[in-house]
């Protein structure tokens, strides 16, 4: 890191939670369960010619922004800047630049360079603050509360609600298609025997 004073762990983990929830807002409000993948306002901003890739182009230099707030090194962002250049010039291209808004995410490469900064300068290794920083955050305030709520099972649930909530409905709609074709298959069945 520079000559500039290094931050507490908590004041990093508190930079880097702030820089996830608009990296989540950004490229992931809709996520597929247990991953990262998913689809956000940067893409939707694309749908709008040139002024949604200008706001998204400037919403990742926020990003990049914060990640220097955290002490990222210029020469580890370079990297995202470009790669946000080259969001907002394809961008501007129908269909194919919101399809490459949905897979080509700068907000989420940035919160990348910086996670990867702070494993190595901070030795903080949880990635609970970066994959689910809204409960992360509540999580921490009802902690400073309740014991209940620092008991790691209890933790672990909190955190991967929206995981848990996704995997019951992919496994629902799995149930649902599974008696679908069961109910096509009998009525096909059904006019072979007659």
């Amino acid at each position: 890191m520079s000559t500039e004073k290094k931050l507490s762990t908590q004041e990093v983990i508190r930079l880097e939670r702030d820089l996830a929830k608009f990296a989540n807002m950004m490229d992931s409000v809709v996520r597929i369960p247990f991953t990262k993948q998913g689809v956000g306002a940067d893409a939707a901003l694309s749908t709008i010619p040139v002024a949604g890739d200008i706001a998204g182009f400037a919403m990742t230099c926020y990003a990049v922004y914060k990640a220097k707030q955290i002490g990222v090194p210029q020469e580890k962002l370079n990297g995202v800047l470009k790669l946000a250049v080259m969001d907002g010039i394809v961008g501007c291209i129908p269909i194919a630049g919101t399809l490459f808004d949905i897979f080509i995410r700068p907000s989420r490469k940035a919160l990348d360079v910086v996670h990867e900064h702070i494993r190595n300068e901070y030795q903080i290794q949880s990635d609970d603050h970066v994959v689910h920083p809204f409960l992360h955050e509540k999580l921490e305030q009802k902690q400073q509360t309740s014991a209940f709520w620092r008991n790691p099972v209890v933790a672990w649930l909190w955190i991967h609600i929206p995981d848990i909530l996704g995997l019951i409905v992919l496994v629902l709609i799995g149930i649902a298609m599974w008696f679908g074709v069961q109910m096509l298959w009998d009525w096909y069945q059904s006019f072979q025997t007659k």
